[in-house]
């Protein structure tokens, strides 16, 4: 309190790009207050990548291609955006390994996500498991996701990350490529001399925050162990017998998601979304779900006090696209914006208004927010700071 006012909680920003101390992902600082996710991404000036591509071409190529004639080189986990179709055109069209695309479907594509994917089948000719879990028990874990852990894309978070490991046992496929690393990417929690691999443990305690299937099984909302056989990832036993191993191809080739898309539009023609979404300017991103971009973002925000503006501003600035000045503009923007759809998500899941807000507030991170003396949530902005 200041003066008889409540005021926000103090935060740092990042004095290079705009992320908060308080992120989705670990963040640190050093003496400068240059965040540890543009540390990383600058690593990328320094990296041999003529070394880095030799690498992978006798570490990955020549130990997976053509194997074993029967089978699959490799699982690619595709959602139909503009990295999948990257990593596609680099695994198949540039080496010639053969990949079974496996995705994930949340029942909620966008129409220019669905049109991507069909483009992604047409274009590359390759075999694609598409699966999605009953649209019923959909519906529940959308609710149960955002009512029991702040996130109604929680269940996309565990098919996304255990469906393309399991179909790798089921087949038998030793080599599961990934595109980035998300939490390196963004908030710098390896170093590219790490040369980090998928883990089990990062699935868990990281992508998935702790949370796993037997935490939606719910008699209250008629969903049982039965229904969620699909999100049941593969033993530890199972894994180490077939050798299954997970790698990032951001290791070996760096991450430029502007180089990507604009390689990937010209090449493959590969469709945007056709105007901005409500909560941020970029075009190229999360179209595989229309409440990702939204709802789900809004979540992010509300707990977090950043959205994926804030993600979008800082990829764009540490590619030198957009002055820091010009991101912190656009979070202004967008950054508290109610999203559009969510009417709709609440009709999904048969939830009014009044009781979403009420729930969304018990998840505001006091680290970011606080109650001024009218009863309004305030929060320390970073177009404050200057």
């Amino acid at each position: 309190m200041k003066n008889g006012k409540i005021i926000a909680p103090r935060m740092q920003y990042c004095s290079r790009c705009t992320y908060p101390a308080v992120s989705a992902t670990p963040i640190t600082f050093d003496k400068n207050g240059v965040c540890s996710g543009c540390r990383v991404h600058m690593e990328q000036d320094t990296v041999d990548w003529d070394e880095r591509r030799t690498l992978f071409e006798t570490d990955i190529v020549e130990q997976y291609k053509g194997t074993n004639g029967a089978n699959y080189d490799c699982v690619i986990p595709v959602s139909g955006g503009k990295d999948s179709f990257w990593q596609i055109h680099l695994i198949k069209v540039v080496y010639g390994m053969r990949p079974l695309l496996v995705t994930y479907g949340e029942n909620n594509h966008t129409p220019v996500g669905m049109r991507n994917i069909q483009r992604m089948r047409d274009t590359f000719d390759c075999d694609h498991v598409h699966f999605t879990p009953s649209i019923r028990i959909l519906k529940k874990l959308n609710k149960i996701g955002f009512v029991k852990m702040g996130d109604p894309d929680m269940q996309a978070h565990l098919g996304i990350m255990t469906y393309p490991i399991a179909v790798a046992a089921k087949y038998e496929i030793p080599l599961i490529i990934w595109g980035e690393h998300g939490f390196m990417n963004l908030g710098g929690m390896h170093s590219y001399s790490d040369m980090v691999e998928w883990t089990a443990k990062f699935r868990r305690e990281h992508a998935q925050h702790g949370w796993d299937w037997d935490d939606f099984v719910d008699e209250d909302e008629g969903i049982s162990e039965r229904d969620l056989l699909w999100a049941k990832y593969p033993s530890d036993a199972l894994i180490e017998k077939l050798d299954i191993r997970g790698i990032y191809i951001s290791n070996y080739f760096g991450w430029r998601q502007d180089v990507h898309t604009a390689l990937m539009v010209e090449k493959y023609g590969f469709e945007l979304n056709e105007m901005p979404f409500d909560r941020t300017y970029a075009r190229d991103s999360n179209l595989n779900n229309i409440h990702d971009n939204g709802v789900h973002d809004y979540m992010k925000f509300v707990k977090w006090g950043y959205g994926r503006v804030t993600d979008h501003v800082s990829r764009d600035i540490r590619n030198g696209n957009m002055t820091r000045e010009e991101g912190i503009a656009l979070m202004q923007q967008y950054e508290d914006v109610v999203p559009g759809d969510l009417t709709r998500w609440l009709d999904y899941v048969g939830m009014d208004r009044t009781t979403f807000n009420k729930i969304a507030d018990t998840y505001r991170d006091p680290r970011v927010w606080v109650k001024n003396e009218y009863g309004h949530w305030i929060k320390d902005n970073i177009w404050d700071h200057n």
